[in-house]
């Protein structure tokens, strides 16, 4: 049964060049389609994440004008305005992390769609300019592709970066209310 011996035992399958051509400008068409079609989900999610950080920067000033604005609260009240932003970062937080892990996501489908597209059309041009009118199998076969590790240090920096964001944003909007109440 050949099914049983090693892919490197196996003699080679030969199919027609033409359907060697086809299959390759199959592939390239399908990732090339899955490559827009992930660029425009990373263009949906971030827009939403703009949305969110107009919302969170309002919440934020309706918050601090509410301080600013008040002739009651004093220091002794300076907890109330700080629970309130540190519940606002709480929930911007989760929804831009869920927001984050789906562009993040996209990307890297992105990217494994344009590395197999990139090796497809590889193996196409050269299938172009062989001679022959049988091709072995292995010749058009295109695995699908995967960046290397390092492709996720950049997802990790950027995570890094919102953290700080928000714990700069947090501890500013802390000290003004605590300035400004307590002075």
């Amino acid at each position: 049964d050949s099914s049983d011996q090693e892919p490197s035992e196996r003699t080679p399958a030969f199919v027609s060049r033409e359907t060697a051509l086809q299959a390759l400008n199959t592939i390239v068409q399908v990732h090339f389609e899955k490559t827009l079609e992930k660029k425009r989900s990373v263009d949906l999610q971030k827009k939403e994440l703009w949305k969110m950080f107009q919302f969170f920067f309002l919440f934020l000033a309706i918050v601090f004008a509410s301080v600013v604005q008040s002739t009651r609260l004093q220091c002794r009240h300076v907890w109330m305005p700080i629970l309130l932003y540190g519940l606002g970062h709480a929930i911007f937080y989760v929804a831009m992390a869920q927001t984050l892990r789906c562009i993040n996501g996209f990307k890297y489908q992105r990217r494994c769609h344009k590395l197999t597209l990139g090796l497809a059309t590889e193996k196409l041009k050269r299938l172009k300019v062989s001679s022959g009118e049988n091709v072995p199998e292995d010749e058009f076969e295109v695995r699908y592709q995967e960046p290397g590790d390092g492709y996720f240090n950049k997802f990790r920096r950027k995570w890094a970066l919102f953290a700080v964001f928000l714990m700069l944003t947090f501890f500013s909007m802390v000290a003004s209310v605590a300035t400004l109440l307590c002075n």
